[in-house]
């Protein structure tokens, strides 16, 4: 093989809680993970030697500091690939959205290094390989639906939701994801989201049971700083959303909708506003990029 192609798959937290610190100062966390239908397509092939990264998009580095270099070089010393490789990214995920965007391209570069050099490794020993990288990138190697905890590697597959559409909309705000959780006051939170019920709401396959217990803690520092999004949010729940709550870090927000027109219709809405610049209709995606 002298190339291969791989979607990474953008995703968003149905519930995110932080239950302490670990001594070495990482937050603990709780969090329902879910893959969504927006992608980025990775190009990888095969060069005599290096690591040239190449994308569309202009805002984004393309030496070490950029997780898909480092991860494919952390594949070539790990796996003792002696040949090179080339990766094109083709960005489509919003940069700096809670939508853990990096995390997905640097699992797609894992998985697409593994199946391009033949190297053999397991999703197992990717994931692990994959954490040195980012926190979310294990689940994003895993995709689909789970529960996430510790930093977030700890991973345990849960049922997938039923079918609803999702309105996404980023605001024309970037989030440090790092600000947020040295802003956060895990000790003061009022109020957590109730992941255990979440669980059992997929479980039981309740959509209404999901869209009950949305949740997500940092919502306390995200929205204070940025007010933005609570205004999106309350925007989609006046046109038609059952449930709205921002991903990750933020700034992204996403609605979710029992009807795709429904969904549209609150696009259009939102996009008049000008409250977000970067908006999508799609849906659950079931996820697995390691499976192809």
């Amino acid at each position: 093989m002298e190339k291969c192609v791989k979607k990474a798959y953008a995703k968003i937290n149905l519930g995110l809680d932080v239950i302490g610190r670990f001594p070495n100062g990482y937050h603990e966390v709780k969090m329902v993970m879910q893959t969504v239908g927006i992608y980025d397509v990775l190009t990888l092939e095969k060069i005599p030697e290096g690591i040239l990264v190449t994308t569309d998009n202009g805002e984004l580095p393309t030496d070490e500091n950029n997780l898909i270099y480092k991860s494919a070089k952390l594949m070539k010393e790990k796996y003792s690939i002696q040949e090179g490789v080339r990766i094109h990214l083709e960005k489509n995920i919003p940069i700096a959205a809670g939508m853990a965007g990096g995390s997905t391209d640097a699992a797609a570069t894992f998985i697409g290094m593994n199946e391009l050099f033949d190297v053999g490794a397991t999703e197992e020993e990717l994931r692990e390989l994959g954490v040195k990288v980012g926190a979310d990138v294990p689940y994003c190697i895993m995709g689909g639906t789970a529960l996430a905890e510790g930093i977030g590697e700890r991973l345990s597959s849960l049922p997938a939701p039923k079918d609803c559409f999702l309105l996404i909309a980023k605001p024309d705000i970037n989030v440090s994801t790092k600000y947020v959780y040295e802003h956060l006051d895990a000790e003061g939170v009022e109020k957590h989201p109730d992941i255990d019920g979440m669980i059992e709401a997929l479980k039981q396959g309740s959509t209404d049971g999901i869209v009950e217990r949305l949740g997500n803690v940092l919502e306390n520092v995200t929205v204070k700083k940025y007010p933005v999004i609570q205004e999106i949010k309350e925007n989609m729940l006046e046109n038609g959303a059952l449930g709205s709550l921002m991903s990750g870090s933020g700034p992204t927000v996403f609605g979710m909708f029992d009807k795709k027109e429904t969904a549209e219709a609150a696009l259009r809405v939102l996009e008049a506003t000008g409250l977000a610049k970067q908006l999508f209709v799609t849906g659950f995606a079931k996820g697995g990029m390691y499976a192809g």
